[in-house]
């Protein structure tokens, strides 16, 4: 049994499950039970508006969801990362081991490329990056020092690979166990920042901002808008009580790291850089294989900045429906995105990404207005801005047979059933669908899940509610007494 020495802020029902995890064979062969235990927990999040265009400075709409991961973190005098990851449905857990100084040489913090690679080298252990790449972007970021090392256990109730930033659950809650642990004292908006670093330099995943500012920053029951130039919270507001969101799992795995994804990005900042060209924005000079830098009085960096009606009338027609990278890198020699790189070996597209960041952060703004007003009508507007994203997503190449059928369900069962809208979900390419509708369409919900397994024989998860993120819930500290 544990005694519980600080509580957290709220008290969630899935606390005291974690807790009595806590008591497994897995965690007592783990921990050493003289010493405390820090515990944080971080939730998963359904993106309701933005997705893809994060990365290009859109506001997004963010909500997070019920699930989430908890951590549990103890210091260990071996000066060695030890993790443990508890697994749902599989008969044992994963575990990872190393030493601290092995992000070390000659007394500084290694490259982030040298430990990117440690992790690439063998995919079954690549999970790791996520928990251990925190560490060291603590120590080259903020020159942290441990002088201790790290036993963690991991217990997370958000599936992978449905696109509702199981990763980001995971590194904000591994991130904010480690600052209460060592005394680090980080801003919850810093807590995000850091662990998208950690995410885009070591795991390899090139994600906006968004998750990570979600799982530390979001409140229960309430949209996070977050305007990413980079991460400014722009406010926060309640579901309004007439209506609900819903997350349908399409079972078709996402994986920010996939190649769709990763070229759609670059093909965003592609037509960024087209249309500094295009606008005879100034270019710095940098060094050879660094990423460009762009005076932009105008436009700020950011593309989403653009108007609709200014890139039509200006732009659109001049940047390449395709382009290879060869070519693109002859004539504008790269572009300002610190995480990608232009391949010259692939083709990209450009106008329609480009097209995507701009009418996608208008989208939201629009939305985000129309949400504080009620009626059936509105809530029909809100809907459509939804279908208009999906579509969106699909021109990029981003969509996917079971996220089209969903949408399709949700669209046929339709207002008179209480459900308005839907939505491919983050990075797209499988995942998960958002839906808006009246708070009690929860049964017609039900209705396009079993639809969904009628045609295709896979049953959704449904995600539904909602949970506060890391710095709203807080943290326990635990000691053990036997």
């Amino acid at each position: 049994m544990y005694r519980i020495t600080h509580r957290p802020k709220h008290s969630l029902p899935d606390t005291e499950a974690f807790i009595e995890t806590l008591d497994s064979p897995e965690a007592h062969a783990l921990f050493d039970p003289q010493r405390e235990l820090v515990v944080a927990r971080a939730p998963g999040r359904l993106d309701v508006m933005g997705g893809i265009a994060d990365y290009s400075g859109s506001m997004v709409l963010q909500l997070p969801i019920r699930e989430a991961t908890y951590v549990a973190l103890q210091r260990d005098p071996a000066r060695r990362l030890k993790i443990v990851s508890l697994r749902e449905g599989f008969s044992a857990p994963l575990a990872y081991e190393m030493s601290i100084s092995d992000f070390e040489e000659n007394g500084l913090p290694v490259d982030y490329q040298v430990a990117r690679a440690r992790f690439a080298s063998d995919q079954t252990q690549h999970w790791a990056a996520y928990v251990a790449g925190i560490l060291l972007v603590l120590m080259r970021e903020r020159k942290v020092d441990f002088p201790e090392g790290v036993r963690i256990l991991i217990d997370s109730q958000v599936p992978q690979g449905k696109g509702v930033s199981s990763s980001a659950a995971l590194e904000v809650a591994v991130m904010q166990a480690l600052t209460v642990a060592f005394g680090i004292a980080l801003e919850p908006r810093e807590i995000a920042l850091l662990c998208q670093m950690a995410e885009n330099h070591i795991a390899g995943a090139p994600c906006g901002v968004m998750d990570q500012m979600t799982a530390a920053c979001g409140e229960a029951n309430c949209f996070l808008p977050l305007l990413c130039q980079p991460a400014e919270i722009r406010g926060g507001f309640h579901v309004p009580k007439e209506i609900a969101f819903w997350g349908l799992d399409s079972g078709v795995r996402h994986a920010v790291t996939g190649a769709d994804y990763g070229s759609v990005r670059v093909g965003a900042f592609m037509g960024y850089r087209i249309i500094a060209d295009l606008a005879g924005l100034k270019i710095r000079e940098t060094a050879p294989g660094e990423p460009l830098q762009i005076e932009d009085p105008k436009w700020g960096g950011y593309l989403a900045n653009l108007k609709p009606s200014e890139f039509e009338l200006d732009f659109s027609a001049h940047l390449p429906e395709r382009i290879t990278g060869a070519e693109f890198l002859s004539r504008y020699g790269g572009t300002t995105d610190k995480v990608t790189r232009v391949d010259p070996d692939r083709s990209y597209a450009v106008r329609v990404p480009a097209s995507h960041a701009v009418y996608e952060h208008y989208r939201v703004r629009t939305f985000a207005l129309f949400l504080g007003l009620a009626g059936s009508s509105v809530f029909n507007i809100l809907g459509e801005f939804m279908y208009q994203s999906h579509a969106s997503y699909s021109a990029c190449g981003l969509g996917c047979p079971g996220t089209d059928l969903l949408v399709n369900l949700v669209r046929q069962s339709g207002p008179a059933n209480g459900l308005f809208g839907a939505k491919i979900t983050g990075g797209g390419s499988g995942g998960t669908v958002a839906v808006i509708g009246r708070h009690d369409a929860g049964e017609e919900i039900e209705k396009i899940a079993a639809r969904y397994a009628d045609e295709t024989g896979y049953k959704p998860y449904i995600f539904s509610g909602s949970s506060p993120g890391s710095a709203a819930f807080g943290y326990l500290r635990l000691l053990r007494e036997d």
